[in-house]
């Protein structure tokens, strides 16, 4: 995975769609490609029926970039993954997934490639679906200070406190960095530089 070019790449996001879970936690994976595609000015998300998710195609630097919001919910992800790299040829080594993770502290992201899914049922999609976990991972911390929820199902699915909301602001604009990173200088890199 260190060098693109031709190649297309999809980053992924993960989330629930409908209004009801915007800005949830679960949702950050949204919230980051948002970020990213404004960034970066992708065109608008358009919807396409086939893999039933929110697309937009750019170049970013010399790389071509596929992201992706599934509209699927969270724990059928793989659906709308397995399609979209099967239309676009992609290998899955040229999968990105960012989403949520209950066990880093809220704030902190790790790049993983290869790992299992840890209990997140998205994630378990994708693996399921991809018959592979070998994708790359932007992991991104959701867990509060008190340390793990006992319901993390519910927890997940609660938004943002005020509090909270300026650490995520600051993860979200880490998380495209790390993005711009691994496009820029390879999985490898990226990985030393931010994990």
């Amino acid at each position: 995975m260190e060098s693109y070019n031709e190649l297309m790449l999809l980053f992924v996001g993960l989330g629930n769609p409908t209004h009801q879970y915007e800005q949830t936690r679960h949702n950050i994976g949204f919230m980051v490609l948002d970020a990213f595609a404004k960034k970066h000015e992708f065109p608008e998300f358009k919807l396409n029926k086939k893999s039933d998710s929110l697309l937009s195609e750019s170049i970013v630097g010399q790389q071509k970039v596929l992201l992706a919001k599934p509209r699927t919910s969270m724990n059928n992800s793989g659906d709308a993954v397995s399609i979209l790299t099967t239309n676009y040829k992609l290998q899955t080594t040229n999968l990105l997934v960012v989403h949520d993770d209950i066990d880093l502290p809220l704030g902190k992201l790790r790049i993983s490639m290869g790992s299992g899914s840890a209990g997140h049922k998205g994630v378990e999609s994708i693996i399921s679906a991809l018959g592979t976990q070998d994708f790359v991972r932007v992991r991104l911390g959701i867990q509060p200070k008190t340390g793990k929820p006992e319901q993390v199902e519910e927890f997940v699915l609660q938004r943002f406190s005020q509090v909270e909301s300026n650490v995520v602001e600051q993860t979200i604009q880490n998380a495209c960095a790390a993005l711009d990173s691994i496009l820029r200088n390879g999985i490898e890199k990226a990985m030393s530089e931010y994990n």
